[in-house]
């Protein structure tokens, strides 16, 4: 090879060392073109999710509400609510209407375990998928979030169970509506328990259909009855409300351990635990489970292979116990407000 061929090569060489040194720094300055995120945005745009609750204006469906808007939101999704205002007959007719105007998702909220079950099978063999929250029905659809009630009713009982060592060993039950899901499951919960203590004197097992003044009413009757009662296992705080209510009333508040649960709203939890209206109450933290909600939704909607009807998932919650040891704590409880605020409402 001839010096003038050598200094060919090596110019050459240098050439193509400084063009590729080029093309990386230019790669560095304009990053990488990440190739799904154009279609994840697009696959959500304008696609509508309907939202039936047994009824609005409570922290439950009213923070779940805010909840999906705040994380859907920014992807372009339309929301449209149907609130049955807790009669069954109008939400089995509002889900019935939206299968056949064939919203992307719909999000159910089941009064009982029976009635929607058909008409939610018959959503998503039309191509919907069906997100149940909380209360779910007998058929299982894409996604289930919500509370594990066995788990509830079990961690709830044996509180109750601990605090009447000593005492009378007299409880009461104060059940929601019998048909709901968290109702029933919750009952199978507490009887797991009290099977385990047959010292345990059960002296009324009544349902107060979620109603606060019915609890008051149930258990007011119970106290003058038993007046010695060491225990109340409650199904949801939003009723106990009344029973807390009743125990007051009867000078009973700190001697009758009352336990409950519920979404962990700050008024309707922390306050009246701090204020010892509630011993126990366990909660399943509304604003995570709206996440995870729109967490299962945006995977729905995005992926190649999960249609309506072919895959079917749950997502139990977590609960947080509130006492008087957490309930100052942040982060135990959340703000309607606040969550509202977030979701541009």
């Amino acid at each position: 090879m001839t010096s003038l061929s050598k200094w060919t090569c090596a110019g050459l060489m240098a050439a193509g060392i400084a063009a590729a040194a080029s093309s990386g720094v230019f790669a560095a300055e304009q990053g990488l073109n990440e190739p799904f995120q154009a279609k994840f945005r697009a696959d959500l745009s304008g696609k509508t999710i309907a939202f039936v609750p047994v009824a609005m204006g409570f922290d439950l469906t009213e923070g779940w509400w805010a909840g999906l808007k705040k994380e859907l939101k920014p992807y372009g999704i339309k929301f449209e609510l149907r609130d049955p205002n807790w009669n069954t007959n109008a939400g089995a007719q509002a889900v019935t209407s939206l299968v056949t105007e064939k919203p992307a998702v719909m999000v159910i909220h089941n009064p009982d375990v029976q009635t929607y079950a058909k008409l939610l099978k018959r959503a998503e063999d039309a191509g919907i998928y069906v997100v149940q929250i909380n209360m779910g029905s007998a058929y299982r659809s894409s996604a289930f979030v919500g509370a594990n009630w066995i788990e509830i009713g079990e961690r709830d009982t044996e509180a109750v169970v601990n605090a009447c060592k000593g005492k009378s060993n007299k409880i009461a039950i104060v059940q929601g509506a019998v048909s709901a899901a968290a109702s029933a499951y919750t009952l199978r919960g507490v009887s797991n328990v009290l099977a385990k203590h047959p010292e345990i004197t059960v002296v009324s097992s009544q349902a107060a259909d979620w109603d606060a003044a019915k609890a008051k009413g149930i258990t007011q009757t119970v106290l003058k009855q038993h007046p010695d009662l060491c225990g109340i296992v409650g199904f949801w705080d939003g009723m106990d409300i009344g029973t807390a209510a009743a125990v007051k009333e009867a000078g009973l508040t700190g001697k009758v351990f009352l336990a409950t649960s519920g979404g962990g709203e700050h008024r309707g939890a922390c306050d009246l635990v701090k204020t010892g209206a509630f011993d126990l109450d366990l909660s399943y933290d509304v604003p995570t489970q709206a996440a995870q909600m729109a967490g299962t939704i945006k995977w729905l909607l995005s992926s190649t292979d999960a249609k309506p009807g072919a895959v079917k998932g749950s997502e139990y919650t977590t609960l947080i116990p509130i006492t008087k040891a957490n309930a100052d704590a942040p982060g135990t409880c959340w703000n309607l407000d606040e969550l509202k605020k977030e979701a541009g409402e």
